[in-house]
């Protein structure tokens, strides 16, 4: 179990420089150095805790997922019933009291339209989403029902803390903390971030693009006032466009909605020099947008941001190839932050800023010094303790745990976690823990030489038995570890990353590098007693 032969060492050494040498970058940031452009510089992030930053509470409403199913039933419906051969007329269709309702011309249809309905109500889950009545035999009403709100409000919960993420990603952030938090509420917090009101303005903004026809039949006396025609509605023109102020009448249904986009770009317009955001289309939208504009032309469409009219242009020819240019009042910042909103696709649900909360720099910087401090004078309590008690062993542990805290630090820099204020904490832990391994190997060595063992058996005796205890002890450790890093959410993550990480660099620096020293010095010094 002494036995180390030269390979044996120098990949040891080479583990434990090597991971060393990966805080040296964050050290030298710790400390305000500068650190040569041309080396690596890996880097420890900090949290919001420690570097500053933004903490957002966004919620939804369930409101708004009711009536986007509604919406999306009605479309559905009107497209089955159209495209049934021969086609079912209806009219008379309602959405009042959160229920779909519409007239059958033909009463005979009765049947052969409750199968055509039937399979879109099932969705993609086995819960029974909507609720199907003919009343009289000529009315069909569709009652959604809770469990499949509740699955559709869970389902676009989901997807819109992914949509957050990836708008967050886009703007270069490090380890942001993006979790649902209840039913409806997403928490977002973005270490170092040095525009709060330009992340509330992308988490805010629903990102849902329309391209609809304008009702040309629409009188500008009832627009201006605020009536919308039959199979119609009203939006207003976005601020800063020509038309702000005004409103614009659009048919509800058969436009084009923006999940088709596959890519979206800011750029300028060379014609007018203009801020604009390029997009394309997917094959099914390209396909779409080429139908819509072929059978229109000469037509106005409205582009419709989150509610709001950018532009009415005429279509003056069919636009195919997939690609096509939204144009407004940009500004390239705007433009770009559109563009991010495009490309990480449309939330599926409006979010609300109800909580807003900043953590200045300086505060970090304090706990930082303060942390610095804890673990200092833990560190040189540690020390003295354990050279005082153990003497030369003492300090074999004692450079044992020097190497420990700069490995713990190399390979956190290495996988880009984050350090929190918890973690801070877990790094002052781990310096207490860490010298758990010697003081077991140790007193067990005690033990073995107060039997009448020879120094070599007692040291090897000690190593071997106390390793028993060791491993157990720590695996028991990491599997808490595990565990909150898997249930846990924030600071607890970054705690439960350093106390991992440092059990496992504290017993691979307590045990394998202190049997290195020791077997090293037995070898060459080879004493007939020892001091421990």
């Amino acid at each position: 179990m002494l036995d180390f032969p030269l390979w044996k060492k120098l990949s040891l050494w080479a583990v434990t420089l090597a991971a060393a040498l990966l805080a040296l970058p964050s050290l030298a940031g710790v400390a305000g150095l500068p650190w040569p452009a041309a080396l690596p510089n890996p880097q420890v992030n900090l949290g919001l805790d420690l570097a500053g930053g933004s903490h957002l509470l966004l919620e939804a409403k369930a409101d708004d997922v009711r009536a986007q199913r509604l919406d999306n039933m009605e479309e559905s419906v009107r497209q089955l019933m159209r495209n049934a051969s021969p086609r079912i007329r209806i009219g008379d269709v309602s959405t009042a009291d959160g229920k779909l309702s519409f007239m059958l011309e033909n009463a005979a249809d009765s049947d052969r339209a409750r199968g055509l309905i039937e399979p879109a109500m099932q969705g993609a889950t086995t819960v029974r989403e909507w609720e199907l009545q003919v009343v009289d035999g000529q009315r069909i009403v569709l009652s959604q029902t809770e469990a499949g709100v509740e699955q559709a409000i869970d389902d676009a919960m989901d997807s819109a803390t992914e949509v957050v993420r990836r708008r967050i990603d886009e703007l270069g952030t490090r380890e942001p903390t993006i979790i649902r938090q209840g039913d409806t509420r997403i928490v977002v917090q973005v270490p170092g971030l040095q525009d709060p009101d330009g992340l509330k303005q992308l988490l805010g903004q629903t990102a849902q693009l329309e391209f609809k026809l304008v009702d040309l039949n629409a009188l500008p006396s009832n627009v201006a006032a605020g009536i919308a025609p039959a199979g119609s509605e009203i939006f207003p023109f976005a601020p800063g466009t020509p038309g702000e102020g005004q409103f614009l009448a659009v048919r509800r249904l058969g436009g084009i909605r923006g999940e088709n986009l596959t890519g979206a770009q800011a750029g300028v317009d060379p014609q007018n020099n203009r801020n604009v955001v390029n997009i394309a289309f997917d094959a099914q939208g390209g396909a779409k947008f080429a139908k819509l504009t072929t059978e229109n032309v000469g037509k106005p469409f409205a582009i419709i941001l989150d509610g709001q009219v950018l532009s009415a242009p005429n279509i003056e020819s069919a636009i195919v190839g997939g690609r096509a240019q939204i144009s407004g009042s940009f500004t390239p910042e705007s433009a770009n932050q559109l563009a991010i909103a495009l490309r990480s696709g449309a939330l599926p649900v409006p979010l609300a800023v109800v909580e807003e909360r900043t953590v200045g720099p300086d505060l970090g910087a304090d706990s930082i010094r303060k942390g610095l401090l804890a673990m200092g004078i833990g560190s040189l309590a540690v020390i003295v303790l354990m050279i005082a008690t153990y003497g030369r062993f003492g300090v074999y542990a004692t450079t044992a745990l020097v190497l420990n805290v700069l490995m713990l630090l190399g390979l956190m820099a290495l996988g880009g976690f984050t350090l929190t204020l918890p973690g801070i904490a877990g790094f002052v832990i781990t310096i207490g823990a860490a010298v758990d391994a010697n003081v077991l190997i140790n007193e067990r060595i005690r033990e073995e030489r107060s039997r009448g063992r020879k120094v070599v058996s007692a040291v090897e005796t000690g190593y071997k038995e106390a390793s028993r205890a060791i491993w157990d002890a720590n695996l028991t450790n990491v599997i808490s570890g595990v565990a909150l890093f898997a249930f846990g959410s924030g600071p607890v993550k970054g705690f439960a990353v350093v106390l991992v990480i440092g059990i496992v660099t504290s017993v691979f620096t307590g045990v394998t590098l202190t049997r290195m020293f020791v077997a090293g010095w037995l070898r060459k010094a080879r004493p007939n007693d020892i001091t421990i």
